[in-house]
């Protein structure tokens, strides 16, 4: 009777330390599992930074500001590097502020805007008062670049690439340097 207590006394002692064991290794691998996406949403918000201060530097405004203004209008995805401020390979400094897409004060107080997800009518309002002022406007995605923004960008898992709306550049009183739009025709062109 002592030979028998003592096996099942030792094959619930093994149970317990394999059931111990495969919660750790459970434990573990769901502390690891949110680290991918954060590490790629991380990596694809510093992309984002980098295209969006490499169409900036390529832009020039009828005023050059000595300091960059960048607006972030509507709720978006990859500015969190964006909005930590920065400055442009030129050594001009960016300063970046949030605003909401009703605000006025966009048309006097922004040299470029960062677009993101807004209702079809608040974006038709930005457009309509961003008319007639060179303000450079770049929208996060999602919406063909056919209306209103001057860039669209494309954010994909490898890369992010961006589609220029020429005849917005045409009216926006912003000059884009020509290489930049050769490199959006390479860039949309490529699958």
């Amino acid at each position: 009777m002592k030979v028998s207590v003592w096996a099942t006394g030792r094959v619930v002692v093994c149970k317990h330390a394999l059931l111990v064991v495969l919660l750790w290794l459970l434990t573990g691998a769901a502390f690891a599992q949110p680290q991918a996406p954060t590490g790629m949403a991380e990596q694809r918000a510093k992309s984002v930074t980098q295209v969006v201060l490499g169409i900036l530097s390529y832009a020039r405004w009828p005023v050059e500001p000595a300091q960059l203004r960048l607006c972030i209008v509507g709720p978006t995805e990859y500015t969190d590097d964006l909005v930590k401020g920065t400055t442009q390979a030129t050594g001009r400094p960016v300063a970046v502020r949030r605003l909401l897409a009703d605000n006025p004060a966009i048309v006097s107080e922004c040299d470029a805007v960062y677009i993101g997800k807004l209702t079809p009518d608040e974006r038709t309002r930005l457009f309509a008062s961003l008319i007639g002022h060179p303000v450079l406007s770049i929208s996060e995605g999602g919406d063909q670049c056919t209306v209103g923004s001057l860039f669209c960008l494309r954010v994909g898992d490898e890369q992010v690439s961006f589609e220029v709306n020429l005849d917005s550049v045409a009216r926006s009183g912003v000059r884009i340097h020509p290489s930049v739009l050769q490199l959006s025709r390479r860039k949309s062109a490529a699958p």
